[in-house]
């Protein structure tokens, strides 16, 4: 990074809560890497993508974008994968940074948390 950046990325860090928000981005934008990774080696245009979809350029800009009111269904990943060769997997990942509350022995998680 240019000394100007890690200067302002100092000064932006000491501020409260400006680094805890940059640490709570990091799996979005790992999720945005993996999309436009997976068209790029697919040598697609978002066009061509949209097209296969079925949905226009403008749709696809915007499951490809890291604004939070386009969260894209599981469906519609699915369709984009398929369209790129792909498809989707979800896993459920240990979040080292989180420490889960550990169940006591033959508690549900549905008890645990009150439910029935």
């Amino acid at each position: 990074m240019t000394s100007s950046l890690n200067r302002f990325r100092t000064r932006a860090f000491a501020r409260p809560g400006v680094k805890k928000a940059y640490d709570d981005l990091g799996d979005e934008f790992a999720f945005l890497d993996e999309v436009l990774r997976a068209r790029a080696e697919a040598g697609l245009t978002q066009g061509e993508v949209a097209a296969r979809v079925g949905t226009t350029q403008s749709a696809i800009a915007r499951l490809e974008s890291a604004q939070p009111k386009h969260s894209p269904s599981i469906a519609t990943l699915q369709r984009y994968a398929k369209a790129l060769g792909c498809k989707v997997e979800i896993r459920f990942v240990k979040d080292a940074r989180r420490r889960t509350k550990r169940l006591a022995r033959g508690t549900t998680p549905a008890a645990a948390h009150g439910s029935s």
